[in-house]
């Protein structure tokens, strides 16, 4: 599949991405990429953030293709049953963080991200994982890619795929995404 071919549905994690945040300057340079907003990037809750991925994919006009990052990953998962198959051409997803673990309900109480889903997402995908990730450690990643019937790649020391990571411009992740869509 092109790129050109599909709406790009970018979709963040906590806090939005920056615009120094590789998912912000793949948006600027893809024609068919829009960001899915968020009324509270800073309070994420599972069925506010899942209601604006389905409407996105709901107006889409061309196959959805979606890149997600962090608790964005976790938003699409809850979103897949919701989801038109019909629609969806893929997802890339990068980063998960574990919003499992009990210090997240104590940051965000009621966010309704746990438990996580472990049903097939019924679209083609690739989760990119970080073996030094401190929001989500590898094998959990990897189990969930797993469950999710979606391929997994390991990036080694990637922290959690910020700027401060070292993730800005992300030349090798723009590679994998090509790599991964022309797969679709």
């Amino acid at each position: 599949m092109k790129i050109k071919d599909a709406d790009i549905l970018i979709i963040p994690g906590l806090k939005n991405a920056s615009p120094l945040a590789w998912q912000s300057r793949w948006q600027e340079k893809m024609s068919t990429a829009r960001r899915v907003e968020q009324d509270n990037w800073a309070r994420p809750q599972k069925d506010a953030w899942v209601q604006r991925v389905v409407e996105a994919v709901h107006e889409a006009e061309k196959p959805v293709l979606f890149v997600a990052h962090s608790v964005g990953v976790l938003t699409v998962v809850h979103a897949a049953p919701l989801l038109p198959r019909e629609k969806i051409a893929g997802a890339f997803l990068v980063g998960v963080s574990d919003w499992e673990r009990p210090e997240m309900e104590a940051k965000f109480p009621g966010h309704g991200f746990a438990p996580v889903p472990r049903d097939p997402l019924g679209f083609p995908a690739l989760l990119l994982a970080s073996t030094n990730d401190r929001t989500c450690k590898i094998e959990t990643a990897e189990g969930w890619a797993r469950d999710w019937g979606i391929r997994f790649g390991d990036a080694g020391e990637a922290g959690h795929f910020e700027p401060a990571s070292g993730h800005g411009p992300w030349p090798e992740g723009l590679m994998a995404f090509a790599g991964f869509t022309r797969e679709l």
